[in-house]
């Protein structure tokens, strides 16, 4: 997924925004930490490994801020998230290949907003960069899992 938020950071700070680059890293690092204590959410369904994500990371002295990524890359729509968690959120999508129309104007207008424009004037820059990066979902789904 760290690629896929790579591409994601580039193109945002491409635009001139500024941000918590290594925030939105360190999140897309360990936002799925939980897993550890769920391993059949690993290729399974499941979202017991958010809340016992964020648990784990405040039980070993992670800040509150970034522990709460386990719960927010997943939760974006009923919790008050910041631009760079929904860009973690948006990373975990992408890096699968898959779109989410919702998510990704969300991020867009939170981006015109930062950047005091109207949501048309980022939207084809960052749909380009976002089309990008979920193009190439299916390659790095098959490197993942060895296909």
């Amino acid at each position: 997924m760290g690629e896929a938020a790579e591409e994601i950071i580039a193109g945002v700070r491409e635009l001139g925004i500024e941000f918590k680059e290594d925030f939105v890293r360190l999140s897309v690092a360990i936002h799925d930490a939980g897993k550890i204590l769920h391993p059949n959410e690993l290729n399974g369904e499941g979202n017991e490994h958010e809340p016992a994500g964020q648990k784990l990371l405040l039980d070993n002295g992670v800040q509150s801020e970034i522990a709460r990524c386990c719960l927010s890359h997943a939760r974006y729509e009923t919790m008050e998230v910041s631009f760079e968690e929904l860009l973690v959120a948006l990373s975990d999508k992408l890096w699968k290949g898959k779109r989410v129309d919702a998510l990704e104007l969300e991020v867009i207008d939170r981006a015109a907003k930062l950047l005091e424009k109207d949501r048309w004037e980022v939207f084809s820059a960052l749909d380009s960069c976002f089309e990008e990066v979920a193009s190439k979902g299916e390659l790095r789904l098959a490197r993942s899992t060895g296909s």
